[in-house]
């Protein structure tokens, strides 16, 4: 069933105050990583209000809400945590309220991204109010724990069967683009060792930061050389130091340990492998005797269930050309009255498992500006919750037609 553009917008206006609301009471509910259960419920009974066919929760934690049964699965995703507020005092208003001033909502997750969920809910409300093709379900995520270990969530529900669909649409912002990519990423800390002495007489011991201090400077260094291996879509990969720590047996004492963390960003053909082996062939890392090693995670979700991963998120792209990428063009250009920019985060999402691990075609297309994101006086425009429901409510009949269409 083709649903008329001229309906879509129609229910997609209705609804607006009610996604307005929505979205304001999201905000109002603290939901950082781990802290999801009261945000999850309410994204659970919202779901159960407007007439989605089936709600659940899973063992993670995660929302999933169903509107149709058709053979065709569908996923639109959108993470339910978000970060912390930082400093108080650098926001203009009250994180937590979900003020809503000359068009705009403020608060913390208002762009990352509880605008995405609440838009995404109210896609498929129309949908439903619409009636369903018999060809496609759609599902609608709410996934925990993202901004901890992006694509986590999605680890939990391909491998544990919650839910396997064909394609993902991911809900985080991109100002109303069509994104079909982004660098992937890791976590590495780099150890050297020293040896301690009393602070008085430092020449008996080895002192860890002084060997840890080249070893900086080479990784600085090696942030520029990276630019060779520069992709023409994703751009190039980036490493830098983002903590730096060491130990000492008191603070009159010559450090015996001293850890970096380094954020690595992954562009097209770069691997974990590849990347650690770029650390320890540093000969600053070879002369402290220093060890590289790749992070875990492990930490448990809010239901009490601990589900490990290492922290390496792969790289992924779609082509322009797959139906995926057309059916979102299609369904943007659709909704907006214009052809969308079709580009890619400069940050991470769930498609790191979605399409990075599972090779599941995902795109992106969410409400807000991605400069928002953890960022004081987090907003989103109104307009933009109602351009996102109705791309959301075009994107399954484009799909089935562009997947269709290739294969004729």
């Amino acid at each position: 069933m083709t649903h008329p553009h001229s309906d879509i917008a129609r229910l997609a206006s209705q609804y607006t105050p009610d996604i307005v609301r929505f979205l304001r009471e999201l905000i109002a509910i603290p939901s950082e990583s781990a802290g999801e259960r009261e945000v999850a419920r309410r994204i659970a009974n919202e779901m159960t209000d407007v007439g989605f066919d089936e709600v659940k929760i899973d063992g993670l934690g995660n929302v999933l809400g169903r509107v149709g049964s058709g053979p065709r699965v569908i996923a639109i995703d959108g993470h339910i945590d978000t970060v912390g507020v930082g400093d108080p005092a650098a926001w203009r208003c009250d994180p937590y309220r979900g003020e809503l001033r000359d068009g705009v909502i403020y608060g913390r997750g208002a762009s990352d991204q509880k605008a995405g969920i609440a838009s995404a809910v109210h896609g498929a409300r129309i949908l439903k109010a619409l009636g369903m093709d018999d060809q496609y379900q759609v599902w609608v995520t709410g996934t925990v724990m993202e901004e901890d270990c992006d694509g986590l969530c999605w680890q939990y529900i391909w491998r544990e069967g919650v839910l396997r669909p064909e394609v993902v649409v991911i809900t985080e912002p991109t100002n109303l683009g069509v994104y079909r990519g982004h660098r992937g990423r890791m976590e590495m800390e780099v150890r050297a060792p020293g040896r301690s002495c009393h602070g008085s007489a430092p020449e008996r011991g080895v002192n860890a930061v002084y060997r840890m201090a080249p070893i900086a400077l080479d990784i600085e260094h090696l942030n520029g050389e990276l630019a060779h291996g520069a992709d023409a879509f994703l751009g190039k990969g980036s490493v830098t130091i983002s903590e730096i720590r060491s130990t000492s047996p008191s603070l009159c004492a010559v450090a015996d340990s001293c850890t970096i963390h380094l954020d690595r960003r992954l562009t097209r053909g770069e691997t974990l492998e590849r990347a650690v082996a770029q650390i320890e062939a540093l000969e600053s890392v070879r002369r402290a005797g220093a060890t590289v090693r790749v992070l875990d995670y492990a930490r448990a979700s809010y239901t009490g269930l601990t589900y490990p991963t290492k922290k390496y998120y792969p790289t992924w792209t779609v082509e322009a050309d797959h139906p995926a990428v057309v059916a979102a063009v299609g369904a943007a250009t659709g909704a907006l009255g214009r052809a969308p920019v079709v580009g890619k985060w400069v940050f991470s999402t769930n498609a790191v498992a979605t399409c990075g691990m599972f090779g599941i075609p995902s795109v992106g297309f969410g409400p807000a500006n991605e400069v928002h994101a953890h960022a004081p006086d987090d907003q989103c425009p109104v307009e933009h919750l109602t351009f996102a429901a109705m791309f959301y409510a075009r994107f399954p009949d484009c799909y089935v037609k562009a997947a269709h269409a290739e294969h004729v």
